[in-house]
Parts: C-alpha cells; sequence; structure tokens
C-alpha cells in the first residue's frame, strides 16, 4: 500500500475538562518557577544544528552566521535556527553542542544534532556522499552517555542537575535528509518504501528517552521540500507538475503523505507511555505558507536563495555552496550573500533565513500548531523572542 492511499487519521482531541485539567495543573507549578521546562533536549538535523558538524569537523566559513552573530557560529544559515528562539522564549541559554568541548555549557540542555544527519543508519561515509555519521540512534546513545555521566559526577558549573532530565523538553526536528538524499536516484515511490522505518526509528527514540525520565517531546515534521530552490534546481520534473506558487506538487504530496504516517506513528506510541505528552509539531504548514505567501509575512522572495549564484529564479547552484567559490569551464564562481537576507525565506536553497526562522518559531510558540493541543503557554511565562 502507497502511503498516499493509507487511511489518514488524527489525534482526537482531548476532552475540554481533561485539557482545562492539565492547564490547571501545570499553572500552579508556573508559582514555583517561571518555566516548566528548565533545560532542552534536541536531536535533529542542519534545521537545528547549532555548531555540532562543524565542531567534529571545523571547515566552516562565512557568510554563515553574518545577520544575527556577525560571525560562522555552526549554523547553516544566516543567523538563528527554530530552536534558538524556543530557548529563548523559555528563558534559557542557546544550546550548546554536544560535540563541541571548549566553551560549552550542558546546564539547561545539550544539542545532538549535526547537519546532514539522518534517522535511519547511514551506509555510506561523510567523506563521499555528505551524509553525518551521527544519525538519530547515534545521537540518543551520547544523550544516554550525558545522562550517565551527569550522574556520575554530580552537579557542576557546566553540567544540569541529575533531576532535570525528568523536567526537560525534548525536541526532535530529522529525517529531512532520509527524505531527501536519494530522491533524485530512486525517486519518490522508492523514497516511500523505507519512510515507515524513518517513523518508527523516531519512535523507537522516544521510547528509549522515555526510558532514561523523559516525559515531554516535541516531533517537527518535514518541510514542503517541493519549495525548496535546491530541488527546484535539481530534482526532475515538468512545468506541469508545479503549482500555481512554483512549488513541485508531487515531491510536496509526498512530504504531506510522510507527516501523515509520522503522526499516525506518533498517536500510537502516546497510548503507550503513562504520563507523557508526545506532540506532533506542524511545521510544515507554516513554512508552505511562507514560501507561497512570503509578502503576508512582510518577506518579499520565497523560492529564492538569499546565498547562492547564478541568479535568476531559485540563484541556487548545486555545483557551489553557499560561501564557496569553484573554476567552472574556466570560470571563478562565488556564491555571496544578498545583502538583505531579512527579505528572503530561504537561506542558501536548503535552509531557512533568520527571518524566516523567526516567524516559524512564533507560530509554534502560538500554540496553534500542536497536536494534541498543548498548552505551552500556561506551563511557560514565555519571553519575547527578538
Amino acid at each position: 500500500m502507497s502511503l498516499r492511499s493509507r487511511p489518514r487519521r488524527s489525534f482526537a482531541l482531548p476532552t475540554v475538562f481533561g485539557f482545562l485539567l492539565i492547564v490547571l495543573f501545570f499553572s500552579a507549578a508556573l508559582t514555583e518557577a517561571r518555566c516548566r521546562f528548565p533545560a532542552i533536549f534536541n536531536f535533529g538535523d542542519s534545521n537545528s544544528d547549532t555548531g555540532g558538524f562543524w565542531a567534529a569537523f571545523p571547515a566552516q566559513r562565512g557568510p554563515n552566521g553574518m545577520t544575527y552573530f556577525k560571525k560562522p557560529v555552526g549554523r547553516a544559515t544566516d543567523g538563528r535556527v527554530v530552536v534558538d528562539f524556543l530557548a529563548q522564549a523559555l528563558g534559557l541559554p542557546f544550546l550548546s553542542p554536544y560535540l563541541q568541548s571548549i566553551g560549552s555549557n550542558f546546564s539547561h540542555g545539550a544539542n545532538f544534532a549535526t547537519l546532514a544527519s539522518t534517522v535511519l543508519l547511514p551506509n555510506t561515509s561523510v567523506f563521499v556522499s555528505g551524509i553525518s555519521p551521527f544519525s538519530l540512534a547515534i545521537q540518543f546513545n551520547q544523550m544516554n552517555e550525558f545522562r550517565e555521566l551527569v550522574f556520575e559526577l554530580g552537579t557542576q558549573d557546566t553540567l544540569p542537575s541529575k533531576h532535570i532530565f525528568g523536567k526537560a523538553l525534548y525536541t526532535l526536528d530529522i529525517g529531512q535528509n532520509d527524505f531527501t538524499s536519494n530522491l533524485a536516484a530512486i525517486g519518490i515511490e522508492g523514497v516511500k518504501q523505507y519512510l515507515p522505518q524513518v517513523a518508527n526509528q523516531i519512535a523507537w527514540t522516544i521510547k528509549e528517552l522515555y526510558n532514561i525520565e523523559g516525559r515531554t517531546f516535541m516531533v517537527f515534521n518535514l518541510a514542503p521540500i517541493g519549495c525548496y530552490p535546491a530541488f527546484l534546481t535539481q530534482l526532475p520534473h515538468n512545468n506541469s507538475d508545479l503549482d500555481e506558487y512554483g512549488c513541485m506538487i508531487s515531491y510536496n504530496n509526498a512530504v504531506v503523505d510522510y507527516n501523515n504516517l509520522l503522526k499516525e506513528t506518533l498517536q500510537q506510541i502516546q497510548s503507550e507511555l503513562q504520563n507523557a505528552s508526545v506532540i506532533y509539531v506542524d511545521t510544515h504548514s507554516v513554512k508552505l505558507q511562507l514560501y507561497q505567501h512570503p509578502q503576508d509575512y512582510g518577506l518579499k522572495h520565497g523560492t529564492k536563495a538569499c546565498c547562492g549564484s547564478g541568479g535568476g529564479a531559485y540563484n541556487y547552484n548545486p555545483q557551489v555552496f553557499c560561501g564557496n567559490n569553484k573554476n567552472i569551464k574556466g570560470i571563478n564562481v562565488t556564491a555571496n550573500a544578498c545583502g538583505d537576507p531579512q527579505n528572503y525565506v530561504s537561506w542558501d536553497g536548503i535552509h531557512a533565513t533568520d527571518a524566516a526562522n523567526k516567524i516559524i518559531a512564533n507560530a509554534i510558540l502560538n500554540g496553534s500548531h500542536f497536536d494534541p493541543p498543548f498548552p505551552l503557554s500556561h506551563l511557560c511565562n514565555l519571553k519575547p523572542i527578538g
């Protein structure tokens, strides 16, 4: 059965009475603390990496980081990623990458995400395909060892209390590379064959985190990759496959099918995990609106990259990544950043700009994209994000 033919189900909404009980219970907790969550532990890929990949493989260069940090800081964008904004809203510092040995502070959580990570174990080398060796299972193993060392070493200046693990927020923003890394080679139907394994591996990871005290999980769904400048340039399609906004219909439909599968899978494990909250976070719908209607959000360019080369509709050259230069047929080509990234949704053809990530984070924080509903604003006195 193809993913598109799977029956679609959504979470049953909790009763109004039950939801109010959750709100009242956690609101009482806020009388003792500004936020229910003293830490965030994040798992993911480049959409939420705050420096892990470049700590493992130092080679980052500008113009990444130019907007907010004014220098490269391990993020694949001009500024902040969504998890940075979430941490800020919860009153927490930016998450230190687990792999960063100098200058890290893990007292309020850790970030295990690395650029190019997959959910499934890679069957290739980073030096061959560019896929990170730090898959989701490896990231969980790192988290498990981190926790064991905290219990062994006790509370220190840069380590959290051993009691923090049951109170922390666990975020998972991963799966995009599983979907896209082989897409050009094997097509949509080929990729669909292993997407159930991707959803199941995410579910397995949540269960394992639950076994080491995790109780609150936010799982981000996949973005509409059919609107990405990189894939509009690289993936085979014809004009009849483009919608009125210039996005590829078939690829976006395949993403929706996977997201429905992921949502179903999370619903199933929620019933197995007592006193846990497993929240499906629909960032897909927010990103789709950004790409299709950038002007509605104060932006100008949806499917055109800020940092790239070649100009045209997409400003993306797969031979020259953002910040790099290459001699192509005797011509030196450089992928430079635009002068106004605040007007773009796409930073480099794949990753969102600081401006877009802020819009996405605000949409998450208002609570309208949680399924089932989750009273985040009642659990935390959310701070404005700047």
